[in-house]
């Protein structure tokens, strides 16, 4: 395996958390590859828009534009790393904020490493036309 193979064996025998710490990585770097698909910006300016795209209430309020979507397999990956027990969250986060985005991050993770390329791409596509939406 190589740091860009994203296949391992058996991702769904990873904890949760693990899971949810490669999708907290995939999932920023979706974010800062579209706002740079956006056209060149200042460093700070796409770093501060970054943090929005990514922060766990955005991650939660993503959560709620897919989860009509899931599969029955993806939503069971979602519910175990919202499920899972961390030792603490954010000092300005809500823990059921927290919980979700953990939720997101974890199925981000599963689809990540199981090879699902173009369904990560799909959903984080259904995520930012949401957002905008509401922008």
């Amino acid at each position: 395996m190589t740091a860009l193979d994203p296949k391992v064996e058996r991702p769904e025998l990873l904890s949760p958390l693990a899971l949810a710490f490669v999708g907290d990585g995939v999932y920023e770097l979706l974010a800062r590859q579209q706002l740079l698909a956006r056209g060149s910006a200042p460093v700070g300016r796409l770093h501060s828009r970054t943090v929005e795209l990514v922060s766990a209430a955005a991650q939660a309020r993503a959560y709620r534009l897919v989860a009509p979507l899931l599969s029955p397999e993806e939503e069971a990956i979602y519910r175990r790393g919202r499920n899972a027990n961390s030792t603490r969250s954010p000092r300005h986060t809500d823990p059921a904020v927290y919980r979700c985005a953990t939720g997101m991050e974890a199925l981000f993770g599963w689809l990540y490493l199981t090879g699902q390329v173009a369904r990560l791409e799909q959903l984080f596509q259904v995520i930012l036309a949401g957002q905008e939406e509401t922008e």
